[in-house]
């Protein structure tokens, strides 16, 4: 079973309050639900966690060796500002996934600078919640093609 960890970052405990016309009305407990189902529903496990402290958020990567698969992320306002985050990530060595509820580069032009996306899979930005569920998704399709492209190299002569 594969297993992936999803990290939020500050501010996201205040979805449904902060900013509706931007983020949203759902809270992040919604998210975390559909997140819930998504995972059920694919037969994964997927541990969510949310931090407003980058410190905290560095340490959770670099204790995903050994645990996860995968790491679909949310930085939210530490994707233009944190190195300690891209740094953790590949030292991690994990596929990651950098995901946004909102479009970054429609927004204001410090946000359309992240330093996650060059060290990830994939970002996806601008579908609200429905981020994740896409980034889990993208994780997912990955880890199954890897998976199946190291079967094939154990099958050959």
């Amino acid at each position: 079973m594969f297993r992936i960890l999803v990290l939020h970052g500050p501010n996201l405990n205040l979805l449904g309050i902060r900013e509706p016309a931007m983020y949203g009305v759902q809270t992040l407990s919604d998210v975390n639900m559909a997140i819930g189902q998504l995972a059920r529903r694919e037969g994964i496990h997927v541990e969510v966690r949310q931090s407003n402290h980058e410190g905290e958020l560095v340490t959770w990567i670099q204790e995903t060796r050994g645990q996860f698969q995968a790491l679909v992320i949310n930085p939210a306002a530490y994707t233009h500002t944190s190195v300690a985050i891209r740094d953790a990530i590949v030292a991690a060595g994990l596929p990651t996934v950098e995901v946004h509820l909102s479009n970054i580069h429609r927004r204001e032009q410090f946000r359309k600078r992240s330093y996650i996306a060059p060290v990830s899979l994939g970002q996806i930005s601008g579908f609200g919640p429905m981020s994740y569920l896409l980034g889990i998704q993208a994780a997912l399709d990955y880890l199954r093609m890897r998976e199946s492209d190291e079967r094939k190299e154990l099958k050959k002569p």
